[in-house]
């Protein structure tokens, strides 16, 4: 069974809570009409009711009427939620009065009812820019116990054939969010991107920090930060299977690293890629997905207390449609770790 099959399903037998804050865009009605057909999610559009209602039957969709749709200018949804945006923000000096005018903003409106415990997760990012996007997550839903950073990872789909990653899936990251991590962010992004190993690609993580140097075979900065980041890494999650600093063909090929890092416990079977910068690993996710025409299904935002996720303004409502899956998967598996 392929991965999106398997996340369908999973995302199916226990169907979450998704907002959409952009619920009056064509492409995002689209694939909300086709999650509500398929029983995937349970969909929350935050609009106009009535425009959203006049889109749906102009555009002959037939299933919207199942959603639950929530106007931003109803003063009661207002009266619901400012509350709580204004204890989230009132050390940082916001006045009730600017609570209310936020909490209209339907990117903080679905944030808010993520946190609220009304909504499980949330997608948004056709018709708004990722920073925006990550501005209201990262004031209202903020971020794991014991993580600072979000980060951005990808799920690399391998054909038959390709013998790396397990089950066909190598994770990537940090290849979307954070230019230079510290050692610190750099351990964080590994931890992360394990549950997005477990969560979305159902796989048993093995994490290798990569660098130009494999134990010690080069000396520089980048080098010592890799090391401290692996270092950091191990006492966060002790159990977690994860070695560093490995250069990429110690990481997935077991011959050169039983040559390279013949101690290392990954023994060549990494599945789960940390690169020591954004500039690297964005460049080797497009250099993978381009030359060996390989699937890359993301940026999946990764190390929120609860998923929000990013689209690019030039999306498709199929990447809509397998985004909303994504974050449902995410939201069942942090639901289980939490358990």
């Amino acid at each position: 069974m392929k991965l999106f099959d398997k996340l369908t399903a999973r995302a199916k037998a226990n169907p979450q809570r998704i907002v959409l804050p952009e619920g009056t865009e064509p492409r995002t009605l689209t694939a909300a009409d086709r999650i509500i057909a398929e029983g995937i999610a349970k969909v929350i559009l935050i609009g106009d009711p009535a425009e959203i209602n006049r889109l749906a039957d102009d555009m002959g969709l037939k299933n919207i009427g199942s959603a639950t749709i929530v106007n931003p200018a109803d003063e009661k949804v207002i009266d619901r939620y400012a509350p709580l945006f204004f204890q989230l923000r009132k050390s940082k000096g916001i006045t009730m009065e600017e609570a209310r005018l936020t909490t209209a903003n339907p990117l903080y409106l679905g944030c808010l009812m993520v946190k609220s415990g009304d909504a499980d997760g949330q997608v948004a990012g056709a018709m708004n820019t990722t920073g925006n996007v990550l501005r209201a997550a990262f004031q209202v839903i903020k971020t794991q116990p014991g993580i600072e950073v979000v980060s951005g990872a990808f799920l690399m789909l391998l054909p038959e054939g390709l013998d790396y990653g397990t089950d066909g899936v190598l994770v990537f990251a940090d290849c979307a969010v954070v230019p230079d991590p510290t050692a610190s962010e750099l351990a964080q992004i590994a931890i992360s991107s394990s549950q997005t190993a477990r969560h979305i690609a159902g796989i048993e993580p093995r994490v290798a920090l990569l660098s130009f140097s494999t134990k010690g075979s080069a000396k520089a900065p980048s080098v010592e930060k890799v090391i401290e980041a692996t270092a950091i890494a191990h006492k966060m999650a002790p159990d977690l299977i994860l070695d560093g600093e490995l250069q990429a063909d110690a990481a997935i090929v077991p011959s050169v690293a039983h040559q390279k890092a013949p101690n290392s416990p990954l023994s060549g079977r990494a599945n789960t890629l940390i690169f020591p910068s954004l500039e690297v690993g964005n460049i080797a996710y497009k250099l993978v997905q381009r030359l060996g025409r390989i699937e890359a299904v993301g940026p999946v935002l990764q190390g929120l207390a609860a998923p929000v996720n990013d689209l690019s303004r030039g999306c498709y409502p199929e990447d809509i449609f397998k985004t909303i899956i994504i974050t449902c998967n995410q939201a069942i598996g942090l639901k289980v770790q939490k358990a």
